[in-house]
């Protein structure tokens, strides 16, 4: 019998402690997750891998995570992009998903609500265009 292959998730986040504790989370649950300190290196490391889905912050201090946001739908128009932001700003998460992102997050978020979503997105993204 075949393993799975996990989902390659890519996530974008200048907060170093969020990071690390989500990412190992998703490993535990069994993502094969790449993480990226800021929107530059974001982009760098789509360049260089390819990743089944990809989770951003809103706000970093390097690019704003609609412009990492605009820059990944054009390199991969097919990676559904999930939008992660802080308390009050939805109004900013809106924008992300009229820019292309696939859904959004309010930070701290749940662990399994985020899997959820992005399961559904990559699956959504899989099947094509409606």
């Amino acid at each position: 019998m075949s393993e799975a292959i996990p989902l390659r998730v890519l996530l974008v986040d200048d907060e170093v402690g969020f990071t690390d504790v989500l990412a190992k989370r998703l490993r535990r649950r069994g993502l094969a997750v790449e993480v990226a300190q800021s929107g530059a290196e974001g982009l760098r490391l789509l360049r260089e891998s390819d990743f089944d889905a990809a989770v951003c912050d809103l706000k970093m201090v390097d690019m704003d995570g609609i412009e990492v946001l605009k820059v990944f739908r054009k390199m991969v128009p097919a990676m559904p992009v999930i939008m992660l932001t802080g308390h009050g700003s939805e109004e900013a998460a809106q924008d992300g998903m009229q820019a292309g992102a696939a859904d959004y997050l309010l930070k701290p978020c749940d662990i399994d609500e985020l899997l959820a979503k992005l399961t559904a997105a990559v699956a959504k993204a899989k099947a094509g265009p409606a």
